[in-house]
C-alpha cells in the first residue's frame, strides 16, 4: 500500500515569545527628566514557551483555548505581525490573515470605495477587485448600499461586508480567528458552507474558535493552548473534549469581601458543579453564629459580573446560623457565581461574598431555544377563514 505523503503548509518550531513591560510610565517631562536617572524597572510576560507543530497542506486546522492561552499571540506571528523571540516559524506558500475582520476600513468612505481599500491592503490591484467586486457584493447582500459611507452601515452589515471580502482572497494558506461569530443566523451559514467547500477543496485553513461544534465538524486536526503551551494536539474529538474540560468550573473559596477585617465565615455549600437549563440549584448559606444575621441574600451573577437573579430571606424569622434555598436555572448555557451578603436586623450588610461559589449549565444544544435565559413559551397557529 503506497503511503501519502503529507506536505507542510507551516511549521512551527520551538518557538517561544516575551513582552517586556514597562513598569514606570512617564506622564509629563519632568517624569522623564528624572526617568533618565532613575533606574527603569521593566518586567517580562512569557505569552508563549517552547511551541512547535506543523500544519500539512489540505488541512482545516484547527486552534483552541481559552482567552489568555497565547491564540491571539501566535496567529500574529505566523501572520509576521510579530517576530518569535525564540524559534522559527516556516510558512511554505502564501498567507492570508483575516484576524480581525474589517481592519481597515474608513467610516467615512463608502462601501464600494471600502472593498477597494481593503483588497489594497490585502495586496489585490484594483483590477483583480474589480473582477471580483460583484461576487462580494452579492454574497454580502449589500448592492443597494454600497455607496452608503460605512459609517452608517450596521455593525452586522460592516462584518458582512468584511467577511465577504475575506472569503474572495485565494491564497495557499488562510487563518480566520473567530469568523463564524458575525452576522445573522442566515449569514452565518452561507459562512460554514464556505467553509465547508474548503475543506472538501483541501484548502489549508486555520479556524481560531470557541465553538466546539465547528472544531468538530469542520477540522482535521486541532490543537489546545493554554498558558502559552500545548495542552493537547491531534485528532479533533480529543482536542474538543480537553477544551471543554478546561472550561468546567470547581468550587470557588469566598472572595472581595466588602469587609474584609470584620469577615466571619459566610458561605455557600452543598450544589452540583454542573446543570442544564431548567435544573433546579439547592444551596446551603451558612455564618457563624455571632454575626447577628437577620437577613440573609443570595445573586446569581455570570462572568462578566452581571447579576441574573437576587433573593433575600425577608421578613423569615432565622432559628439557627443557616439557611437552605432552591432555585430554578431557568438560564442559558454558561459559568455562573454565586454571590451571598447577610445584614443585621438594621439592614446594614454585615458580611458579603462576591464570589461564595461557582458552577457551570451546560449547553442544552437546542435548536429551538437559544439567549442567556430559558423561558416556558408557546406557539399558536390559529386558522383565518
Amino acid at each position: 500500500m503506497t503511503k501519502t505523503i503529507q506536505e507542510p503548509a507551516i511549521e512551527v518550531i520551538g518557538i517561544h515569545k516575551e513582552f517586556v513591560l514597562p513598569q514606570s510610565k512617564t506622564t509629563s517631562l519632568k517624569q522623564a527628566a528624572v526617568n533618565i536617572v532613575r533606574e527603569n524597572k521593566k518586567t517580562t510576560q512569557k505569552v508563549l514557551d517552547d511551541v512547535s507543530f506543523t500544519i500539512n497542506k489540505g488541512e482545516f486546522f484547527g486552534i483552541v483555548g481559552r482567552n489568555g492561552s497565547g491564540k491571539s499571540t501566535l496567529l500574529k506571528m505566523l501572520a509576521g505581525v510579530y517576530t518569535p523571540t525564540k524559534g522559527e516559524i516556516k510558512i511554505h506558500g502564501g498567507l492570508t490573515p483575516f484576524i480581525e475582520l474589517g481592519v481597515g476600513f474608513n467610516p467615512e468612505l463608502s462601501g464600494r470605495d471600502n472593498v477597494y481599500l481593503n483588497g489594497a491592503l490585502l495586496g489585490y490591484t484594483h483590477k483583480q477587485m474589480d473582477a471580483m467586486y460583484d461576487e462580494i457584493v452579492d454574497f454580502a447582500e449589500l448592492g443597494p448600499f454600497m455607496d452608503q459611507k460605512l459609517k452608517n452601515y450596521s455593525s452586522g452589515m460592516q462584518v458582512r461586508l468584511a467577511f465577504s471580502i475575506a472569503i474572495k482572497a485565494k491564497n495557499d494558506i488562510l487563518i480566520f480567528d473567530e469568523v463564524l461569530a458575525v452576522g445573522d443566523e442566515a449569514f452565518q451559514k452561507k459562512c460554514m458552507d464556505i467553509f465547508k467547500e474548503y475543506r472538501r477543496n483541501k484548502q489549508t485553513v486555520i479556524l481560531v474558535t470557541h465553538s466546539m461544534d465547528n472544531v468538530r465538524s469542520l477540522c482535521t486536526r486541532a490543537l489546545m493552548l493554554e498558558n502559552g503551551k500545548i495542552v493537547a494536539e491531534g485528532l479533533v474529538e480529543e482536542v474538543a473534549d480537553a477544551y471543554q474540560k478546561s472550561n468546567e468550573v470547581v468550587v470557588v473559596d469566598p472572595v472581595d469581601n466588602i469587609n474584609p477585617d470584620n469577615a466571619k465565615g459566610l458561605r455557600i455549600t452543598g450544589h452540583k458543579k454542573r446543570y442544564t437549563p431548567g435544573d433546579t440549584l439547592r444551596v446551603k448559606v451558612s455564618w457563624p453564629a455571632e454575626n447577628n444575621t437577620k437577613k440573609v441574600a443570595v445573586s446569581i451573577l455570570n462572568e462578566a459580573g452581571m447579576d441574573f437573579f437576587g433573593c433575600n430571606s425577608g421578613d423569615m424569622k432565622l432559628k439557627s446560623s443557616d439557611i437552605e434555598l432552591s432555585i430554578d436555572l431557568n438560564l442559558g448555557p454558561g459559568t455562573y457565581f454565586l454571590a451571598a451578603a447577610t445584614f443585621d436586623e438594621e439592614g446594614n450588610v454585615t458580611e458579603y461574598v462576591k464570589k461564595a461559589a461557582s458552577f457551570v449549565i451546560d449547553d442544552d444544544y437546542s435548536k429551538e431555544v437559544g439567549g442567556l435565559t430559558r423561558q416556558k413559551y408557546s406557539f399558536s397557529n390559529p386558522s383565518h377563514n
